[in-house]
């Protein structure tokens, strides 16, 4: 099982996550092509998606959004986040992100 979407920093992990904008809801649809697939609910204007994302995922891994950093991507729909968290690992992240575990 790869997660390539999903790698260990010193101090957390490094999140790669495409995301669709203008969803109904905003959920965790899978990983594709080595990126987890995110729909946002938000319009990709003025960083509201990229605030929703954060949000979202704070949220889902039981993280204040201040741990979370978008690193590349700030206008793209492919971006790169990094989650300042020890305890957290990618079979963690895997694990609160995906249903069934599905990698």
């Amino acid at each position: 099982m790869s997660r390539d979407w999903c790698s260990a920093l010193p101090v957390g992990v490094r999140l790669a996550v495409q995301i669709t904008a203008n969803a109904k809801k905003t959920e965790v649809i899978g990983v594709l092509d080595d990126a987890l697939k995110v729909k946002l609910q938000a319009q990709p204007i003025e960083g509201k998606a990229n605030e929703a994302l954060i949000r979202f995922l704070a949220d889902k891994l039981g993280v204040p959004k201040s741990a979370i950093t978008l690193t590349h991507g700030h206008t793209n729909k492919r971006k790169l986040l990094e989650i300042a968290a020890a305890r957290l690992t990618p079979q963690a992240v895997a694990g609160l992100l995906l249903q069934d575990g599905q990698a």
